[in-house]
């Protein structure tokens, strides 16, 4: 099992990938996905391209619902 440390370390990048009801979806350069709510933006700028250490509360979000034998958003 991928490691948050290992998906945000180390200058690692996300990218984003498609919007789609009301959330953003991106891939870490590792290949994992995961997803922003658009309700929780606020006024933030979401990049195409961006460091993933800014995205590691979404990141472990997803982690979690994983381990819990969530499907991947």
């Amino acid at each position: 099992m991928t490691t948050l440390k290992e998906l945000v370390g180390k200058d690692k990048k996300v990218h984003f990938q498609f919007y789609r009801k009301g959330e953003l979806f991106y891939k870490t350069s590792d290949g994992f996905e995961f997803t922003v709510p658009v309700d929780d933006a606020g006024d933030g700028v979401f990049l195409s391209e961006d460091k993933a250490m800014l995205f590691m509360r979404y990141i472990r979000k997803q982690l979690d619902r994983n381990s819990e034998g969530g499907q991947p958003s």
